[in-house]
């Protein structure tokens, strides 16, 4: 049985909390939040682990990351960088903003050629999130496109110190129908979740709602889906600074082209991360707590 890989999405800027945030160490002996996710996929029979990161910061990342992995599970790095572009095309001078998530994930299609979950570097995702995805990604499949995801619900998913941004998803008979961001989600002054929709107006959202937290499952053929669209996204959008090449937007485009199907994995587990700076002390609060309960071994690595 093929092991499933995990490619963590770690070249983020961090523009919203200040510095590397993958590397800050939130756990009772200097754990990252990557050191969590990393240990409950290997709890849950990961095969091997793929970063993505920027070539800024690869010397602190392999002293202070890849170091403690190596005994334990193989690892390779891949770069995020703003030229890393299909052939024909040139990136804007004055382009500073990354490509985005799933031009991140489009970095890891020469290193991986197994069924691989993609997640965020900083999230806290929880070790039954693991094992749900992993077990669903053993199944044998006979056709491309058919993928999964691990479904939050948005009420698990907020922080009290700003808003985010989170695709919301809606189910068809167990399966995702489409996906759409949304943005400048947060507590209003009731303590409901809403968001601002394109005229500004405050809109409402059901805490209940299942939301994609990037707890993606694919196989290999989503490289070559992916390519496709990051090609006509190009042609439509190379010039505008600020666009991005999302997952979910890809994603629901494969669904409403028929190419894919994405069957939605519920999990009760509580997001946290530290998104913003305020988020800090209760992350560390919420980890070692997990320690005391003895979820995780005094020392993870």
């Amino acid at each position: 049985m093929v092991k499933p890989t995990l490619l963590v999405l770690a070249a983020g800027m961090g523009s919203r909390y200040g510095g590397l945030k993958q590397l800050d160490g939130v756990g009772p002996h200097g754990e990252t939040i990557m050191d969590y996710s990393i240990y409950d996929a290997i709890q849950a029979g990961f095969g091997k682990i793929v970063f993505v990161i920027r070539h800024d910061f690869e010397t602190d990342f392999r002293e202070r990351v890849l170091s403690k992995y190596s005994s334990h599970i193989p690892v390779e790095i891949v770069f995020q960088e703003l030229t890393a572009l299909p052939q024909g095309y040139t990136c804007p001078v004055d382009r500073q903003k990354p490509w985005g998530t799933n031009h991140a994930v489009l970095m890891g299609k020469d290193v991986i050629n197994e069924p691989f979950v993609v997640i965020n570097a900083d999230d806290f995702y929880s070790r039954d999130a693991f094992k749900v995805i992993a077990e669903e990604l053993q199944r044998p499949r006979s056709a491309k496109g058919d993928y999964c995801m691990v479904a939050f619900r948005l009420g698990n998913t907020i922080t009290e110190n700003g808003s985010v941004s989170r695709g919301v998803c809606y189910d068809d008979n167990g399966c995702l129908s489409t996906v759409v961001e949304r943005t400048a989600i947060s507590y209003n002054e009731n303590h409901e979740i809403s968001y601002k929709d394109e005229t500004g107006a405050e809109k409402l959202l059901d805490p209940m709602a299942p939301v994609s937290m990037n707890f993606w499952g694919f196989t290999p053929d989503y490289f070559d889906y992916s390519m496709e669209e990051f090609v006509k996204f190009l042609d439509a959008r190379i010039n505008e600074p600020k666009s991005e090449f999302f997952i979910p937007t890809v994603v629901d485009t494969l669904i409403k082209t028929g190419k894919a199907t994405v069957k939605l994995l519920d999990t009760d587990a509580k997001w946290f991360g530290v998104t913003y700076l305020e988020d800090r002390p209760g992350v560390i609060a919420k980890l070692a707590e997990l320690h005391s309960l003895g979820v995780y071994p005094d020392k993870l690595f």
